[in-house]
């Protein structure tokens, strides 16, 4: 005998009975059996509760289109399939004999009986218990003693044809209301478009700023009709999500799934509305770090700002870096607030969230070097101030005004308006040559050559050369220009004249007025410019008279541009 069992109460049926009727309905199912079952042999209640052993391969019973149990052990060789068939055909029987009920349950150590009417239909062991979850013998009888009366009367209800033709009509009148409802939101939507153009049209009509086919040309007609069809859609589906559960509910089988479909309904609603009070206070604590943060971020801008203007003078940022520091201080604080309030932020716990970290995270890993590298190429074109906006620099084969110093990239408009666009990794990897940086306070030197021969007396020369650029406008007068004797070659003397400019990004045209003004100086001296070399010397001297420099089609004003 078992430990633990407790004593049989008075007026009870016999234990040994109940296991007896338990293990003939196992063998072959009692309730409902045309033919008489064999006797079964007296089994004790120990032997009886130790015959029951793990399956592997757990098997729902289900009646009517409604689950009423989990069978999870083998009883008497008896698999949970085997064991679920039994009580299907017990069922079956009673229902064809119109005993429905009730329903009722005989609980004994660690196991209990389902009865319907006087008979037995199924037992359960306390192996088809999950002790883990929390489920009990008693609670599992109930639930089972509460779906298997459902389902019988509704069994019940599936074989009186008038019951069957009543429910038809019903769920034929909620199709038929369902199919009016849907026919109204189509009209609905058709006059709510037409309404939309009515209604932009007289706008247009009234304001006269713009015709029906600038207004057409907008699409804003087209996204207001966009919105209106995807509210309706959605109240077409609402419309036949009730009419499928309304007929889904009018017949014993299909009852479960209209119920289904109306719970799945109510607790969606339930969920999204627990969700939204459960994600008041994160969001109420999210919402205070933004404040925080832009209020933070607001304080830093200012104090920047006035470095940038020169209105405070800081040691360890300069006016020209005030702008990329205020931009680097800024995502730094936004990203910490970001970490800050990730856990405030509703189903950031979920997995959806964390397959967002990992696909951002990520692309962060795949991405990172080139970006790093770009970045840092940034800082470091920043912070080291080898180019400012507004200077006129020259990189690699580029040269123009700096008009955008990014973290990425930097932009350049050359003198013909050209923008371009060029990676701050490359910037940093070739030489740079800034000629704004001295070109406001001590001058940039720019040079141009001539090549003379040393028939050609070297005083004269220079003094040609400054005074064309004397004639030239766009060259400062101080600090003044200077010739240089770069080079004795073979067969000439190398000139160098060296200027400075006014304005660094009138370069090509300063210098072209230079060239012209030089060529004019030297024709007026009857000096030649035998460059690069020459054999020997021409029977007469290669200049232009004074009388010929304008002539056709040369207008008698034409003169090199001047900034």
């Amino acid at each position: 005998m078992l430990t633990g069992l407790r004593p049989r109460r008075r007026g009870a049926p016999r234990l040994g009975a109940g296991l007896a009727l338990y293990l003939a309905l196992l063998c072959g199912g009692v309730a409902g059996a045309q033919t008489q079952p064999a006797p079964t042999p007296a089994l004790s209640p120990t032997s009886a509760l130790f015959s029951a052993t793990p399956s592997s391969e757990p098997f729902t019973l289900t009646y009517v289109n409604r689950t009423i149990v989990l069978f999870k052990a083998n009883v008497l060789g008896r698999s949970p399939a085997e064991r679920a068939a039994g009580a299907g055909r017990a069922l079956d029987a009673l229902v064809a004999q119109g005993i429905t009920g009730p329903v009722t349950s005989e609980l004994f150590e660690g196991g209990a009986l389902i009865r319907v009417g006087s008979r037995v239909v199924t037992g359960l062991t306390p192996l088809d218990i999950d002790d883990l979850s929390g489920e009990t013998i008693q609670g599992v009888t109930a639930q089972v003693v509460a779906r298997l009366q459902i389902a019988l009367a509704e069994a019940a209800e599936a074989r009186r044809l008038r019951t069957l033709l009543r429910s038809a009509a019903v769920a034929l009148a909620g199709i038929v209301v369902g199919a009016i409802a849907l026919w109204a939101i189509g009209r609905a939507r058709r006059a709510i478009a037409g309404k939309f153009v009515a209604a932009a049209e007289k706008s247009v009509a009234k304001s006269k700023i713009a015709d029906l086919d600038v207004l057409r040309g907008m699409h804003i007609v087209d996204l207001e009709r966009r919105i209106a069809n995807t509210a309706m859609v959605g109240l077409d589906l609402i419309v036949v999500y009730a009419m499928l559960t309304f007929v889904f509910r009018q017949f014993p089988y299909t009852r479960p799934w209209g119920e289904s479909l109306r719970g799945f309904l109510i607790t969606t609603v339930e969920n999204l509305g627990l969700g939204m009070l459960e994600a008041v206070p994160g969001l109420f604590t999210v919402v205070l770090i933004v404040l925080l943060t832009r209020f933070v971020i607001r304080v830093f801008g200012l104090w920047f700002h006035a470095v940038e203007a020169g209105r405070v003078t800081a040691r360890w940022i300069y006016p020209e870096t005030a702008q990329p520091t205020r931009r680097l201080v800024t995502t730094l604080l936004w990203l910490f607030a970001a970490v800050v309030a990730y856990p405030y932020l509703p189903g950031s716990d979920t997995e959806a969230f964390k397959g967002v970290s990992v696909f951002l995270g990520l692309m962060l890993t795949l991405g990172s070097s080139g970006l790093v590298n770009q970045v840092m190429s940034g800082f470091t074109l920043m912070y080291s101030r080898a180019v400012r906006l507004g200077d006129f620099v020259r990189v690699g084969d580029v040269e123009g005004t700096v008009t955008h110093l990014g973290i990425l990239s930097t932009k350049m408009q050359t003198v013909w308006k050209e923008d371009i666009t060029i990676p701050n990794a490359v910037v940093v990897a070739q030489q740079a040559t800034n000629y704004s940086r001295l070109g406001d306070t001590e001058g940039v030197y720019i040079p141009t050559s001539v090549t003379i021969g040393y028939d050609a007396p070297w005083r004269q020369v220079h003094a040609m050369l400054l005074q064309a650029a004397a004639r030239t406008a766009g060259f400062r007068r101080a600090p003044k220009p200077m010739v240089l004797q770069a080079g004795l070659e073979d067969f000439y003397v190398k000139y160098t004249l060296f200027a400075c400019l006014e304005r660094q990004d009138q370069r090509p045209f300063v210098m072209a007025a230079l060239h012209a003004n030089i060529q004019d100086v030297f024709n007026e001296h009857g000096v030649q410019i035998m460059s690069p070399n020459y054999v020997f010397d021409p029977a007469a001297p290669k200049v232009v008279p004074k009388k010929d420099w304008f002539a056709a089609p040369a207008a008698a004003d034409a003169s090199p541009r001047e900034s």
